[in-house]
């Protein structure tokens, strides 16, 4: 899906640069700028859950029975599990439309033009990953859902009678919700949660002016632009501990005191395909 939606774009790009000469206008680019923005934004993770029975702070153990029987052997999805056992199925996140404010300044120097631009989004992206126990028959789901994410960028690039062709990186701070779930009614389990979480953008754009197109005043321009997003949302840890479980449950075998638990993906990556429309005054 993502090569699909690359390619659209460059399609697109190539497409705005062939356009009629009312859109192929030079000029200068520098000065401050607003705008908005509107696209797709799409992850695709693989991960799993992993665990530490013995409470050393390395997540490399199997929780066992005290005959030694691996409780996960079911395995994971990479999805919301429906019920307690793999045959439920698992539900999987799908991406979600992103739209954003921006503001920016410009300077051009020849060809050259070099600024800054901030950049709100509500982006309503979010993944899941599941583990299934045997012994009790239950799952866990860890999720995350990205709600918004603000980033202050540096961009770059070249001026031609075309349009302007840029790269831009870089700060990200994001609002995410992060829950987990079980059906396993023994145990407590108690998750550490980080409702901000923060990282880098990187990106390509290609922009052209309006001019009189379409009736459309001279401060306006249309952008096409990708974004590649990450996020770090730090470890997430669940202590699973002994609740009303027996001394005999498998989360207790190695350490009475319970099993730390934890997706093996710490950053929220995702990319970001859409159209750009600024205002010059």
């Amino acid at each position: 899906m993502m090569r699909k939606l690359l390619l659209a774009s460059v399609v697109l790009a190539a497409g705005v640069a062939a356009a009629p000469v009312a859109m192929a206008q030079g000029g200068d680019w520098s000065g401050a700028y607003v705008g908005a923005g509107a696209g797709y934004s799409f992850k695709a993770d693989d991960e799993i859950v992993v665990f530490d029975n013995d409470l050393d702070g390395a997540f490399d153990d199997t929780v066992r029975t005290g005959g030694g029987a691996n409780i996960f052997a079911l395995g994971f999805c990479d999805g919301a599990a429906k019920g307690p056992s793999p045959g439920d199925g698992c539900r999987t996140s799908d991406g979600n439309a992103k739209l954003s404010v921006r503001a920016g300044y410009d300077l051009q120097f020849g060809n050259w033009v070099i600024g800054m631009v901030g950049d709100y989004g509500a982006v309503n992206i979010g993944d899941d990953v599941s583990a299934f126990s045997t012994t009790p028959a239950a799952s866990y789901t860890f999720t995350r859902d990205l709600n918004a994410v603000t980033a202050l960028r540096a961009r770059g690039g070249w001026a031609g009678q075309a349009g302007l062709l840029y790269a831009t990186a870089g700060m990200a701070w994001g609002d995410m919700d992060q829950t987990f779930t079980t059906t396993n009614t023994l145990n407590s389990f108690t998750p550490s949660e980080d409702s901000e979480v923060e990282g880098y953008q990187v990106g390509l754009g290609y922009e052209v002016k309006l001019g009189d197109m379409w009736l459309v005043g001279s401060g306006w321009s249309l952008g096409l632009e990708y974004m590649w997003t990450s996020l770090d949302d730090g470890d997430n840890v669940v202590a699973v501990g002994p609740g009303t479980a027996p001394a005999t449950n498998a989360f207790l075998v190695a350490n009475a005191a319970g099993t730390n638990m934890e997706r093996t993906k710490d950053l929220f990556e995702y990319s970001t395909v859409g159209f750009t429309l600024n205002w010059r005054p």
